[in-house]
């Protein structure tokens, strides 16, 4: 792709955003957060993290709050491309300012980095623009992959790619995933600056875990009852679902939908007629006795809700994009079921080839494997024991990355 082409694509993508916002409630709130530039300017250097989204912030967020707890003397400033992560985040009390990161633009990224005047950049496992990272390299200032994945299909790795290649380059060093990665990196010429330090979620989870904050009328709902948490649902997961929910009513679940738009969550709650919103349950006195469908209305607590399950069934295996963030109910020693839509993610993959995890290509699979799980508790535990081990014997990218900004005095206290 020539850089004609790269111009063309974001002037595209900003019409089509536009055009998008008048009927798409994110799409509006993108364009919203864009309309004023952002007005800060530090004097002093900090330290500036880049998230496309919530998920990936919640993957860089150990190694910033231990930079934040090491070098203290320097401001963060955390930005997001997408509302996912900004809209939920805004308010983050570790950040001195949080921003939509304005669309690649030559005069946008040198006006931003004047602005936010950074020591140190961390880009959080993906989104590459090319602007930004030029500025950044032209200026001499260090940047760091975090939590990096690459694949053959990615346009770095084909003919056309030369300006993906090219923003790679802005990078001072890639902190990868998995040996596939870097092996794919190395055919490229990246090899003198990369690290498989394996991923940051691993570290987040655990210490997510580790806490055990309950929340909130949760215990009183789950009380006496074997219980599924369903997480980061689509329509195509529910579907799934249905009837094995239909099927149990002494069981308690709770889905968390993927999107808590008020129109999706009335078609859920359609969907499973004995169901009560989270926001209903909080108010409601008899609602643990008389529902057993409860569905998650915010977003935040869903990491907290898989201590509370006997089993964690993980959306997103159902559509194109595949299953979301099998880590974070593994990590209670739960384990966990998805659809067959999961071999691009590493950590889903090494759940299924150690016996923690189970892919299911349809609902009466789906309804096999439920009634094995919770029929049967010593499969259970063992297969939530296995789930747990492969976290815990994953952790550590987050100290790896620690060391590589220490030895190289990246930052200096």
């Amino acid at each position: 792709m020539s850089l004609f082409f790269y111009n063309l694509f974001l002037l595209l993508y900003s019409a089509g955003i536009h055009i998008a916002g008048i009927w798409n409630s994110k799409a509006k709130l993108w364009i919203k957060g864009r309309k004023q530039f952002p007005d800060f300017c530090f004097k002093e250097k900090t330290i500036w993290m880049h998230c496309s989204s919530l998920g990936e912030f919640e993957q860089g967020r150990p190694l910033l709050e231990d930079i934040k707890k090491q070098y203290p003397a320097y401001k963060i400033v955390l930005s997001f491309f997408s509302p996912s992560g900004y809209e939920v985040m805004k308010n983050y009390p570790a950040a001195d300012q949080i921003i939509y990161l304005p669309l690649d633009h030559v005069l946008h990224a040198s006006k931003l980095i004047d602005r936010i005047n950074p020591a140190l950049v961390l880009w959080v496992k993906y989104e590459y623009w090319y602007y930004y990272l030029t500025e950044l390299k032209k200026r001499d200032i260090p940047v760091l992959l975090v939590s990096g994945i690459f694949r053959n299909s990615q346009p770095f790795f084909k003919s056309y790619g030369s300006i993906w290649r090219k923003m790679l380059s802005g990078f001072d060093h890639l902190f990868v995933q998995d040996a596939e990665s870097a092996e794919l990196l190395k055919t490229i010429d990246q090899s003198d600056k990369i690290t498989i330090a394996g991923d940051t979620r691993f570290d987040r989870v655990i210490r997510i875990a580790e806490k055990r904050e309950p929340v909130d009328h949760i215990t009183a709902y789950t009380a006496g009852h074997p219980v599924l948490v369903a997480g980061s649902t689509w329509e195509e997961d529910e579907l799934e679902l249905f009837h094995f929910v239909k099927a149990n009513p002494h069981i308690k679940f709770i889905i968390a939908p993927h999107e808590i738009q008020e129109e999706n969550l009335r078609d859920v709650k359609e969907e499973f007629p004995n169901s009560i919103l989270y926001s209903e349950l909080i108010s409601n006195k008899n609602a643990p006795e008389k529902y057993h469908v409860l569905l998650i209305d915010n977003i935040g607590q869903l990491s907290k809700l898989y201590q509370y399950a006997d089993v964690a069934f993980i959306g997103g295996g159902f559509g194109s994009e595949g299953v979301h963030n099998v880590l974070e109910a593994a990590v209670y020693g739960k384990p966990v079921v998805f659809g067959p839509v999961y071999k691009k993610y590493t950590e889903a993959k090494g759940l299924v080839e150690c016996g923690a995890a189970y892919s299911v290509n349809g609902p009466l699979e789906l309804d096999s494997v439920l009634n094995k799980l919770f029929n049967e508790p010593d499969l259970r535990n063992k297969t939530g024991i296995a789930a747990k081990d492969f976290v815990y014997a994953n952790k550590g990218a987050t100290i790896k990355i620690l060391v590589h900004i220490q030895r190289n005095r990246l930052l200096i206290n």
